[in-house]
């Protein structure tokens, strides 16, 4: 399937396929295929030839957020690689592994089935923890990262527990500790409240009607409220447990691989001064970019810009800190 157009039709519940494997704007021939990797198979859509780029989506959405950087980074020589996490697009939907450390495993795991030595991670949101979380255990298989509207995994744990602003910015975080409700909630009425979260949380210029619709129909495939909502649930519940504990004393490995930090001036679910001191947990050439006017969705609401910045710093060999 080319072309960005929804399919009409059966509901996600009876064609899945159907609410993941589309096509991109433009017309270029994007390749569906899964992969293996830790004990699971993962949906990825594939294009252009060169250094694998991984790209890693967040919450409310899986990998056609990516859809216009896939389009950019193949055009710039890369191999631009958008993957569905664990429970979520056309990945499998497995009863247990939501915790940041597996679901790390998972993203490196896809780049070794991708017969590739190494990645640059591109992680937005979720997808951003979960970079943030793979160059710290995994940095013989990260060549560089770039996070967008996401701090690092201690910076964001500092904030949810000390920042009372930024620990009402997430309140959402919060909301998902309650069993059931929240997956209700965003399946109810076909998903509207996915395209109420994500009109909510951008800045003025939003995704369109036909993306979110796109993303209303995947967070209705059964049982990917529940994998989606998983990882948030661990992030809070672990704080105070040994495993939480014992991940957060992970996390103290410094980052050793060139970072490109993203964030959007309006974000208002990730606060710019919660993001904007993880600089500190990276030894390594890092680079702070903050786009004026845009949301926590900037990759989505200026692509243009987004993917400028970040080819230009994929191809920069030597970037500054």
């Amino acid at each position: 399937m080319t072309g960005s157009s929804i399919p009409p039709g059966p509901s996600p519940s009876a064609q899945p396929g159907s609410a993941v494997r589309l096509g991109i704007p433009g017309g270029a021939e994007v390749t569906h295929r899964d992969v293996a990797a830790n004990g699971a198979r993962f949906h990825i859509a594939e294009l252009g030839e060169g250094p694998l780029v991984l790209l890693l989506h967040g919450f409310p959405q899986f990998w056609w957020t990516w859809r216009h950087q896939l389009t950019a980074l193949a055009d710039a020589g890369f191999r631009a690689v958008a993957m569905d996490l664990r429970g979520v697009g056309g990945s499998d939907r497995t009863p247990r592994g939501y915790d940041p450390a597996n679901l790390a495993l998972d993203i490196t795991g896809v780049v070794r089935s991708l017969g590739e030595p190494d990645a640059a991670l591109v992680g937005h949101d979720l997808g951003g923890y979960l970079a943030w979380t793979a160059a710290a255990m995994r940095p013989k298989l990260v060549r560089r990262l770039a996070v967008a509207s996401m701090p690092h995994p201690r910076r964001w744990r500092s904030a949810m527990l000390s920042d009372a602003r930024q620990t009402a910015a997430m309140s959402h975080i919060w909301g998902f500790q309650r069993p059931w409700i929240p997956e209700r909630r965003l399946t109810a009425d076909d998903g509207a409240l996915v395209a109420e979260l994500i009109r909510d949380w951008s800045g003025p210029r939003p995704p369109d009607e036909e993306a979110l619709a796109a993303y209303r129909r995947a967070m209705c495939i059964p049982s990917t409220a529940h994998c989606s909502i998983e990882p948030y649930r661990w992030m809070v519940r672990s704080l105070a447990r040994p495993d939480g504990i014992q991940f957060n004393r992970r996390m103290k490995r410094p980052v050793r691989v060139p970072t490109l930090h993203l964030h959007g001036s309006l974000d208002p679910v990730v606060r710019t001064r919660s993001a904007a001191g993880s600089g500190e947990y990276v030894e390594a050439p890092y680079r702070w970019r903050l786009f004026d006017g845009l949301g926590h969705f900037p990759h989505e609401e200026d692509p243009v810009a987004f993917s400028t910045e970040l080819i230009n710093w994929l191809k920069d060999p030597e970037p500054d800190r």
